[in-house]
């Protein structure tokens, strides 16, 4: 199993930058689709989630507006599409999967989610 974050980079406040996460491995059809971000203050924080059957969402209140996740089913793939950013933004971004969404609730918890990817960075100067 294998999940592949790309997309990071460096942007000026106010800019945007689109994240990927490719997935591959195994089914992940029952499964939610979770971005977190670990900045030092916060600690590991999700920002938004998705679910990969149904297409709900969910997002963290500091992204609200600004950030939109969507899912592409044909090519197993997340984005999360990041507009207005600020530089309170800045963390490495890490997509993860919580296989257990029988009950259609998104989980916030780290531990809850069973597949990570690797992180991508993003900076943004102000």
């Amino acid at each position: 199993v294998q999940l592949q974050a790309s997309g990071g980079g460096l942007v000026q406040y106010g800019g945007s930058l689109r994240l990927s996460c490719a997935a591959s491995g195994r089914s992940f059809k029952n499964s939610a689709m979770g971005w977190f971000r670990h900045t030092p203050g916060k600690g590991c924080e999700i920002v938004a989630a998705i679910g990969w059957s149904d297409g709900r969402t969910f997002y963290a209140d500091s992204v609200k507006g600004r950030f939109a996740i969507s899912s592409d089913n044909a090519k197993n793939t997340v984005y999360l599409q990041m507009n207005f950013l600020k530089p309170e933004d800045t963390a490495p971004y890490y997509c993860a999967a919580d296989l257990d969404y029988s009950d259609r609730s998104f989980q916030t918890i780290p531990y809850e989610y069973d597949y990570w990817g690797q992180g991508t960075q993003v900076t943004v100067s102000s």
